[in-house]
């Protein structure tokens, strides 16, 4: 590897760094806030949004510790960080599945929640953009860890969308069944994801 090179994916490395570390203090202060919010108000999809911010900061800590590890190159720690990653899309599906479930058999009403819906609409805004900052590092770096962190962060906008379209209607049409829905929607994709990552063999990034 000439110096060029070398230089350039050092910085592709701080780069990824520092997206990671955003991705980890923004994880941790919305699953705070959705948890905090999401309990009292009885909102299923709120409390899965906080429980996918705490899946997140796991996976944003086993890629950090992946970007930090010196044998960097090492293929069965990238393989063993892809394949937690992908366990973690398992757990917040089945605990979507599971209390989605639950709340639409008792017919369970989620009270509006106003920090629901701001939350909803910043992380809108953030998700994105860290995922697309992750998914473009980690291309360059051939990091398959990242690409799937990235994805994970992905789902957080996504899920952004949907819990701001199911507290938007249960606040102003009273569709109380919108919330289990919103969380619904999006359980097939986080189950293709997890499968993907477990069950990976090849760890060569798209460039």
């Amino acid at each position: 590897m000439d110096l060029s090179t070398r230089s350039g994916t050092v910085g592709f490395q701080r780069w990824a760094l520092r997206l990671v570390a955003l991705t980890l203090a923004w994880n941790v202060v919305e699953g705070v806030v959705a948890l905090g919010a999401g309990l009292p108000a009885g909102s299923i999809a709120l409390v899965g949004f906080g429980l996918d911010s705490c899946i997140e900061v796991f996976a944003a800590g086993v890629v950090l510790w992946r970007l930090l590890a010196t044998d960097g190159a090492d293929e069965a720690a990238e393989r063993r960080a892809v394949f937690l990653i992908g366990v973690s899309f398992f757990v917040l599906a089945g605990y979507m599945v599971l209390e989605a479930g639950r709340t639409l058999y008792a017919r369970e009403a989620p009270e509006a929640s106003a920090p629901g819906l701001v939350l909803a609409a910043l992380s809108l805004v953030v998700m994105p953009a860290l995922a697309l900052g992750k998914r473009w590092t980690a291309r360059r770096l051939g990091s398959v860890s990242l690409e799937a962190e990235s994805t994970e962060t992905f789902i957080c906008a996504y899920l952004s969308f949907t819990l701001l379209l199911g507290l938007g209607l249960n606040a102003v049409a009273g569709w109380w069944w919108a919330d289990p829905a919103a969380a619904l929607a999006m359980v097939g994709f986080v189950l293709r994801e997890g499968w993907e990552a477990v069950t990976k063999r090849d760890l060569c990034c798209d460039v």
